[in-house]
């Protein structure tokens, strides 16, 4: 018997835990509306089924009470006349019976039971079960204890609600009781009006509840833009991921100006605490120095500002959230300005070596072409004659550089820049008294090469803006000394003295074309983070630019 018990059990809690995967399985498969929807409707189910029981159980309940204290009263009042106790005294059942029934009938008692002290009927409503026993067997607190009471119990004339009291003659005996009855086929009666109308309110409540739950679904469907939280969850864990993967900071804030978001980057760069701790935060606590609150006043985005923490100047962009009109946020993103110039450096290099291998396949795409013009017509010693001349000017130039430059980065660049020269019709002239072997390592050579590239591109336009002057361009170069100090001179108009004091300016330069201006204004500030020096002055045709760096970094001692 036990084992089948066992078994049964085992089935049942198998067949729930079923039920419930399913139910599970397909709740997960509606849309959010849908799950909304129908947890309201439960919801709201659930508290109308719950709440008009109660109401029902507190009624019928509340009623019974009510019926057992008018009982009691009743039966109290009735066992005081004088007429009913005179017919106990007299055993006489023609006192009583009439004077009950008129009473009886003229309230809504179900019965008034008048009996002596054996339980013997002298008051009825059924004449025949006069002058015969009580039925129910409650009679004896009243008969024996002489106690007041209400009781619940099954009569002759069904089951009913009783309120019971003795009946006591001059001397205080007693002599009798009176039972006051209500049936409780009338608590059912009133208890079932009462549930009617429970049942129309539940149902109208469930129906308006159902209308809601659609008002609530719609409303947060249109507040999370249609997606499904499994899309959200989704979504947050991407926006996590990428920016904690992106190598900008980047700060969010709310309408009252405290932090939201903020990321490992933005963390790290700035020296601030860890990202539970800034959270929530008013930001002009954690940056004493916050003007993305000055975009939350304004509205105004801010692009490419430059700011100074910690010794170190950023670029930040500033953007505010709009919600409709109003303001409910500002997102701020930013990074280091020496990164962004070494990624706008290492660009412009990448740039520029393509550039130089385009000019070294074109000129000697030339170089063949004419080469091969020279034996088709016949001519091969002047073929022979081309090639060793070639041959020749860059075996003694890439010899002198490998003798005199040994750092690859700078003579790769120099031959580059040769090259270029020669593809524009110009001839780039390196002193062959040059000597530039003593490159300190603290020294970054795409910060050479960009200073070295940027001159020399700029003597060559110089020069050829001027077809009248000497189609040449000259460079010497020297590492004697504390400095490394090049000197670039060309054939072009000079500086015109409109703009000489402000050269170095971002966007001034001499071609009045958009885009320039860039080239001498880099130049200067990489020369300003190596403590280097540039000084412009006039050649004997053109311009003369001489570039002092020093080979030790500043804050390091020089050794004798």
């Amino acid at each position: 018997m036990s084992t089948n018990n066992s078994v049964s059990h085992l089935a049942v809690k198998s067949a729930a835990s079923r039920f419930l995967k399913a139910f599970s399985g397909w709740f997960s498969s509606l849309s959010l509306q849908k799950r909304m929807m129908v947890f309201l409707v439960v919801l709201v189910l659930f508290q109308s089924v719950l709440l008009s029981g109660f109401t029902l159980q507190f009624v019928a309940t509340n009623l019974e009470e009510q019926m057992g204290r008018r009982a009691l009263q009743m039966a109290h009042t009735v066992s005081q006349i004088p007429q009913v106790v005179e017919g106990l005294e007299s055993q006489d059942l023609s006192l009583v019976q009439p004077l009950v029934e008129e009473i009886r009938r003229k309230t809504d008692a179900a019965f008034i039971v008048v009996g002596d002290t054996e339980g013997i009927r002298y008051s009825h409503p059924l004449e025949d079960r006069l002058g015969k026993r009580m039925v129910g067997g409650d009679n004896a607190p009243a008969l024996v204890e002489g106690q007041s009471y209400v009781s619940r119990a099954v009569g002759s004339m069904g089951p009913s609600m009783r309120g019971k009291a003795p009946v006591f003659d001059e001397q205080g005996n007693i002599i009798g009781l009176v039972s006051v009855g209500y049936m409780l086929d009338q608590v059912e009666q009133t208890v079932g009006r009462y549930q009617s109308t429970v049942e129309v309110v539940t149902l109208l409540t469930i129906g308006l509840g159902i209308l809601v739950a659609i008002g609530i679904t719609r409303y947060v469907k249109s507040a999370i833009l249609g997606l499904e939280p499994e899309e959200i969850a989704r979504l947050l864990q991407e926006r996590d991921a990428t920016l904690e993967s992106v190598r900008e900071g980047i700060i969010a804030i709310n309408s009252d100006g405290e932090i939201m978001t903020i990321n490992k980057a933005a963390i790290e760069t700035m020296d601030l605490p860890r990202s539970q701790i800034c959270k929530g935060k008013p930001i002009k606590e954690v940056l004493i120095h916050g003007e993305i609150t000055n975009v939350l006043q304004t509205g105004e985005p801010q692009y490419d500002q430059e700011i100074v923490r910690n010794n170190r100047v950023f670029i930040v962009n500033r953007i505010p959230i709009m919600i409709g009109d109003k303001i409910a946020g500002v997102v701020s993103s930013f990074r280091a300005k020496d990164e962004i110039d070494q990624l706008t450096h290492k660009i412009e290099h990448l740039e520029e070596y393509a550039d130089l291998l385009r000019c070294q396949a074109h000129e000697y795409s030339n170089k063949l072409s004419t080469i091969a013009g020279l034996i088709q017509i016949g001519a091969p010693d002047r073929a022979i004659e081309l090639i060793n001349q070639e041959t020749s000017t860059h075996q003694n130039l890439i010899q002198f550089l490998v003798e005199a430059v040994p750092d690859p980065v700078l003579s790769g660049c120099l031959l580059g820049k040769f090259n270029r020269a020669r593809e524009l019709g110009l001839q780039l002239e390196i002193d062959r008294e040059s000597h530039m072997a003593d490159v300190p390592e603290y020294l970054s050579r795409d910060e050479l090469v960009s200073v070295i590239g940027n001159l020399l591109d700029n003597a060559f336009e110089a020069t050829l803006r001027r077809p009248d002057s000497p189609r040449e361009v000259r460079l010497s170069m020297t590492d004697l000394g504390k400095d490394l100090i090049f000197e670039i001179e060309d054939n072009g108009s000079g500086i015109s003295p409109e703009i000489r004091d402000k050269i170095f300016v971002k966007g001034v330069s001499q071609k009045n074309i958009e885009g320039h201006g860039i080239g001498l204004y880099l130049v200067k500030t990489i020369l300003e983070n190596l403590n280097g020096d540039i000084v412009v002055e006039d050649g004997e045709i053109g311009a003369r630019v001489t570039v002092y760096i020093p080979k030790q970094k500043a804050g390091q001692a020089i050794l004798a």
